[in-house]
């Protein structure tokens, strides 16, 4: 991404800045967070304060969602005959770029749009993301911030009772990863005071309420499902499911014992229905299978969806000329599901002999270890492995805190989901270990619960 000294729009000014007129998705996985992240094309000036959007023609390119999209900032007043002749070239160039069979009608009709904001709706929009959900994001993050500027707890209160249906796992969740970026970019004061409002939330809203209290029933289901141990049996959690105190417990179980719960398990689940001579009894247990059944293909189509599109960004990179260049402007798209589905495309271009597969493959993997090396997940997943006794590993994860997040989790979630896959193929050491392992995940997850419980 090139960076050019600018004039700040309002003090004129000289600043650096991230300018970037073309984003090309199709040839630039990486294109599209730029743009919508503010990454390209935004400037804070040292001199007047100014921060805010560069003024910039931009066009963009998703070729896959059939999408050709311009924009020209009003400001600067350039005429239509004189748009065409500036993005008529670069246009060409993309759809030179384009293998024959990927050059559509649309190519020849770009839109054209009069604000920045439509034109992202825009985006959005392809992906299912309508005008309301942007709305409602917008209403959270300005509650957010009348959270943050609230002069005391009581005036934070009197915000919850306002519209308390606000405060729902969307808000939630937008409230963590902000809390999180701002401990990631060293504005403590700003990362405690959101912890301290966080934990009000939890305690005051209906919504915090029930999260906590499906907290606890996690940390339950975890403690039930360790205290088993190697002596976890699908008639056993078969037990813990029907000894559930309610949904939440059941969620919880099904969540993390999702390996277990297979086509023997519905066969035993289906036996002790059948077996009941009790009818209200009876009913009880088949309406539990029904909602295990659920639970199970939800989870089983968000692990499918997360994996294709993990894939889906892969193939982009794949199709790259510059594979090394495209993977390095993307390090920061690698989460688990990415490295998962990048381990088993490894995996089949292995078997499947494919060479040409594999030379891309291995170019992408390349950046991956020059970059990071050993990723910090798997450097403390190694050091708690290593400890022996329930105590010494709950003292290793306590001194370990700042390590305990969800990327840890999600880590071990994935290497987990792995070993399940491959169960029937796995040697008796490699059992033990990902017993250990799971042994590891379970006290990790308490641990973190507690944290964020405060």
């Amino acid at each position: 991404m090139p960076q050019q000294q600018i004039a700040c729009p309002q003090c004129r000014q000289p600043v650096v800045a991230n300018i970037e007129q073309l984003f090309d998705v199709s040839a630039d996985p990486g294109a599209k967070q730029r743009l919508l992240g503010n990454v390209s094309n935004v400037a804070n000036c040292q001199s007047c304060g100014f921060a805010g959007q560069i003024p910039t023609p931009v066009i963009y390119h998703d070729n896959e969602k059939e999408l050709l999209l311009t924009f020209f900032p009003p400001e600067l007043a350039v005429p239509v005959n004189e748009q065409e002749r500036i993005v008529g070239p670069q246009i060409k160039k993309l759809t030179d770029k384009l293998p024959a069979e990927k050059r559509k009608g649309y190519l020849l009709n770009p839109q054209t749009f009069f604000t920045y904001e439509s034109m992202v709706e825009r985006i959005l929009g392809a992906d299912g993301i309508t005008p309301e959900m942007i709305k409602a994001q917008k209403d959270r993050v300005g509650l957010i911030e009348k959270l943050l500027t609230a002069k005391d707890d009581d005036a934070r209160k009197a915000l919850i009772k306002e519209d308390e249906s606000l405060f729902d796992d969307q808000f939630f969740a937008l409230f963590g990863q902000l809390g999180q970026a701002a401990a990631a970019q060293g504005q403590g004061e700003t990362a405690e005071q959101m912890k301290a409002i966080e934990k009000l939330l939890l305690d005051e809203t209906k919504h915090g309420q029930e999260i906590q209290a499906s907290m606890k029933e996690m940390e339950a289901a975890a403690q039930s499902l360790q205290e088993l141990g190697e002596g976890l049996t699908r008639e056993k959690l078969l037990d813990l499911i029907l000894e559930a105190p309610n949904e939440a417990r059941e969620q919880a179980l099904v969540s993390m014992a999702r390996q277990g719960l297979d086509y023997e398990f519905f066969q035993l689940l289906t036996n002790h229905a059948e077996a009941e001579s009790d009818d209200e009894k009876r009913g009880q247990i088949e309406a539990t299978r029904d909602r295990i059944l659920t639970m199970v293909n939800q989870i089983d189509k968000q692990m499918e969806a997360r994996l294709q599109q993990a894939q889906g960004f892969l193939n982009s990179l794949l199709e790259q000329e510059d594979i090394a260049g495209a993977t390095q402007a993307n390090l920061q798209n690698f989460d688990q599901s990415v490295v998962q589905a990048l381990e088993a495309m490894l995996h089949k271009a292995t078997e499947e002999k494919d060479e040409a597969l594999l030379a891309k493959l291995q170019q992408v993997v390349a950046v991956l270890q020059q970059a990071s090396g050993p990723l910090p997940e798997y450097e403390i997943i190694e050091k708690l492995l290593s400890v022996e006794g329930d105590e010494a590993l709950e003292k290793a994860i306590a001194e370990n805190e700042e390590k305990i997040d969800e990327n840890l989790l999600k880590t071990l979630g994935g290497i987990m989901a792995q070993s399940q896959e491959q169960e029937d193929k796995l040697s008796p050491q490699d059992k033990e270990m990902f017993a250990k392992m799971e042994q590891v995940y379970n006290a990790v997850l308490r641990f973190n619960m507690k944290k964020n419980m405060g």
